[in-house]
């Protein structure tokens, strides 16, 4: 089984959604398939495949949002060490093709979101990183190639 790193934010937050599927959107769908079963001749009424395979869909995703919550690990900040990188921090590290400073906070793959600067620890760029101390020198293979960054800060 995967382990799944979660900040308590992030925690709460699956916990609310899981209960919005399964207390409003679970419910929803099964009108629905009723609704469908009235037009008639189940072989050939698309309102009830529709209504089926979205029942499907989020059952789907409740499975997938109880296993992430059964084998989750809550990153707690005071055991987060800065003095490595490690999952829970922010590392500042200067990209040398580019000749530019970046910032990542490093934290599971289920709050991950590169665009705003949060990578997973499972990325190519956040698996690398973990470990090394400020100073270090990375190498990142990525498909595009190699990509070297300098580690100047760790913070939590």
């Amino acid at each position: 089984m995967e382990k799944h790193y979660l900040t308590p934010e992030g925690k709460k937050q699956l916990e609310e959604k899981l209960a919005h599927y399964k207390t409003v959107l679970r419910p929803e769908v099964v009108k629905e398939i009723g609704a469908a079963r009235e037009y008639g001749d189940l072989s050939e009424n698309s309102e009830y495949e529709a209504a089926k395979d979205k029942q499907a869909l989020i059952e789907a995703e409740i499975s997938e949002m109880e296993d992430i919550l059964l084998n989750c690990e809550v990153i707690k900040k005071k055991d987060v060490d800065t003095e490595s990188v490690s999952i829970g921090c922010s590392v500042t590290l200067y990209d040398e093709e580019f000749d530019e400073e970046v910032t990542y906070k490093i934290l599971g793959s289920t709050e991950s979101d590169p665009k705003n600067g949060i990578i997973s620890n499972l990325s190519p760029v956040g698996a690398a990183l973990l470990g090394h101390k400020k100073g270090d020198v990375v190498s990142v293979h990525m498909q595009t190639g190699t990509v070297q960054y300098k580690v100047l800060d760790i913070k939590m």
